[in-house]
């Protein structure tokens, strides 16, 4: 029985360990980006947070968003003639879905973590999230 736990409790480490691997990926810096976007008609930007974070965090004026769990089931969506910049708070989720789109044949120049681009001197766009507006019972 003691064997049976090890022997699960190894298994479930390794497996752990490769989902904490980092990723591949290059982390992009701002300066890197803004010659990206300097080009806007070759980058695509594709956030792959939260809606919330968004808002709250702030990101870049044009974006697709495809959250990291959602990614894989999207990949016909994603035009194959742009380079793609993949946008998290820090880059890591980035960096996975970076890793990802690569994996799949996608132009993929990095990560960027938009936090780090702000601290960086970069400009972010904040957009309130609208509220629910309650309808009138008829």
């Amino acid at each position: 029985m003691c064997k049976l736990f090890l022997i699960t409790f190894l298994m479930a480490a390794a497996a752990f360990a490769q989902s904490a691997a980092p990723a591949k990926a290059k982390t992009l810096t701002r300066s890197e980006l803004d010659q990206l976007l300097a080009t806007p008609d070759k980058v695509l930007l594709i956030d792959v947070r939260r809606p919330d974070e968004i808002s709250t965090n702030g990101g870049f004026p044009v974006y697709l968003s495809i959250q990291i769990g959602e990614l894989e089931k999207h990949l016909d969506a994603i035009p194959k003639d742009r380079i793609i910049v993949t946008v998290s708070n820090h880059a890591a989720r980035g960096g996975k879905a970076a890793d990802l789109l690569a994996s799949k044949g996608f132009n993929v120049a990095g990560a960027v973590g938009a936090e780090n681009y702000e601290k960086e001197g970069g400009t972010l766009t904040r957009v309130e999230v609208p509220k629910k507006v309650a309808t009138a019972e008829k």
